[in-house]
């Protein structure tokens, strides 16, 4: 069991990610990176980022720490609060609604992320298959 937000939660997901053939398929035309921004709350004290750099439905790099200068620039950044992301990995929130809801923030082009929302979609699905300790 892998803790949330972590290196090794975050190596479990990639591995994950890269062998979901529904995200493969919807990620095909997607040549971009994001970073997920974990953001302090009460129930986690500290700011996480993992990098996803993401090309022909995998993901072919990524990196993780605490600080922004950890991980490398990246063209989106989704952004929430740590009981936030437990709701989303939970399958509780949907990732667009987090951002029409405000429970998300997206730096990046909306126009560009939303071609690619079922992509994103499976994002999130993936990360439920990865056995997560909260």
């Amino acid at each position: 069991m892998a803790k949330f937000p972590g290196t090794e939660w975050a190596k479990e997901y990639v591995e994950k990610l890269n062998s979901n053939s529904a995200y493969a398929e919807a990620g095909k035309t997607w040549d971009d990176s994001i970073t997920l921004v974990v953001q302090p709350d009460e129930l986690y004290k500290d700011t996480w980022y993992l990098y996803l750099n993401l090309k022909a439905g995998k993901c072919i790099d990524s990196a993780t720490g605490k600080e922004e200068s950890d991980v490398p620039k990246s063209t989106f950044r989704y952004m929430g609060k740590y009981s936030n992301w437990v709701k989303l990995i939970k399958g509780e929130i949907d990732p667009i609604q987090g951002l029409m809801t405000g429970k998300f923030k997206l730096e990046g082009s909306m126009m560009k992320i939303m071609r690619y929302t079922n992509a994103a979609k499976e994002m999130v699905n993936t990360a439920k298959f990865v056995d997560t300790e909260f």
